[in-house]
């Protein structure tokens, strides 16, 4: 049985919002062409087409729609592409969106709710950190207009998630951000790391090393305090160390140092095999007239996999080289090693708090 998942970019780079912080708008600026627009019907039909060729019966797909903002290409393009792929005869499919949720209204949620979406938030959690960095076209800031549309998500009960950029300034403040966690009635949350700029110049908002283990040892001991109280809430990275501990394999692409190609579809059908990477370098071709199959086979899948990553001395001893591999070479400036070379946030983590999470994944496997 095969799995697929397909991340679109419907509206390309384009959006709403103006983040201080946009990873992707570094990212496309540094292509010849930084936005494709929005996608078209006949470039949707067309790669709908080419991933239904590569299915059989019994096959699973997920279309994962990000951007910039994917809800920049309109609710009736998010109909239309339901309605293709509605005939898919044996094909279990399913739906995510992340979004900046700045439009997302009753209509919206409605059909989110309808396909089953899981939906990820962007939403910086404390309301000074957000409206300072996640500012609309004038300016301004958003967290109270994207905390009504949090309400309106958990009104119309689609399943969602809150995606917090983890900042150097955030970072510093664990115990204001669990405490909003609990007031705002958070159950799942990712803090994604804030990253530098893709050519190496330093950002006033990337993540540190030092930051990562200081923000997540003291997120850990409240976040296990109220689970022993009986009270889970998802921390993805939480969950995703634990998976690693359980399965040996990586709930996270990169957490274990390798890189596994994916297939990021943009607006006019380029494909690419990461979101941090899609850039003219690394293209791998079009699926509006290629094959998924002849996509992953292209040349420049082993060279974005071949890129070689410098081994620093401090990982040569570290007893957990084996577990993270160097971490996903994209992030490892601001987890793993700083530009003093002589600290790591990731091994600083798993010290104080390592043996506390293997603990909790014997007593899961118990359970199962």
């Amino acid at each position: 049985m095969k799995s697929l998942n397909i991340m679109i970019k419907p509206a390309s780079s384009l959006c709403n919002m103006r983040c201080k912080y946009c990873f992707y708008a570094d990212v496309s600026h540094m292509r010849d062409v930084a936005s494709f627009g929005i996608m078209n019907d006949e470039t949707m039909h067309a790669v709908l087409g080419n991933i239904r060729a590569c299915l059989n019966e019994g096959d699973r797909v997920n279309f994962a729609f990000q951007g910039g903002e994917p809800t920049l290409a309109g609710l009736d393009f998010f109909v239309r592409f339901a309605d293709a792929v509605s005939d898919w005869q044996g094909i279990s499919v399913s739906y995510a969106l992340q979004t900046n949720a700045y439009i997302l209204d009753d209509e919206w949620c409605k059909f989110l709710k309808k396909h089953n979406f899981l939906v990820g938030v962007s939403f910086d959690i404390l309301p000074d950190a957000h409206d300072c960095v996640r500012v609309d076209e004038k300016g301004k800031g958003t967290f109270s207009r994207i905390l009504e549309s949090i309400r309106k998500l958990k009104e119309h009960k689609v399943d969602f998630n809150v995606l917090c950029t983890l900042t150097n300034s955030i970072a510093r403040h664990p115990e204001k951000v669990w405490k909003q966690v609990l007031r705002l009635d958070i159950d799942y949350v990712q803090f994604t790391p804030c990253l530098g700029e893709l050519d190496g110049d330093d950002s006033v908002y990337a993540l540190t090393p030092r930051r990562f283990a200081s923000f997540y040892t003291q997120l850990f001991t409240l976040w296990y305090n109220e689970y022993r109280a009986g009270k889970y809430r998802s921390v993805k990275f939480f969950d995703d160390v634990v998976n690693l501990i359980i399965l040996g394999t990586p709930t996270s692409c990169g957490m274990d140092g390798k890189c596994r190609p994916q297939l990021v579809v943009e607006a006019d059908g380029s494909a690419y095999p990461c979101d941090f990477y899609c850039l003219d370098e690394y293209k791998l071709g079009n699926l509006k007239n290629q094959t998924v199959d002849a996509l992953l086979a292209s040349e420049n899948v082993g060279k974005f996999l071949g890129c070689k990553t410098e081994i620093h001395k401090i990982c040569e001893t570290c007893n957990y080289r084996q577990f993270c591999g160097g971490n996903c070479r994209r992030m490892r400036n601001e987890i793993c090693i700083g530009k003093d070379k002589n600290f790591c946030g990731y091994r600083e983590f798993l010290d104080n708090c390592g043996e506390t999470l293997a603990m909790l994944a014997r007593e899961l496997v118990k359970k199962r």
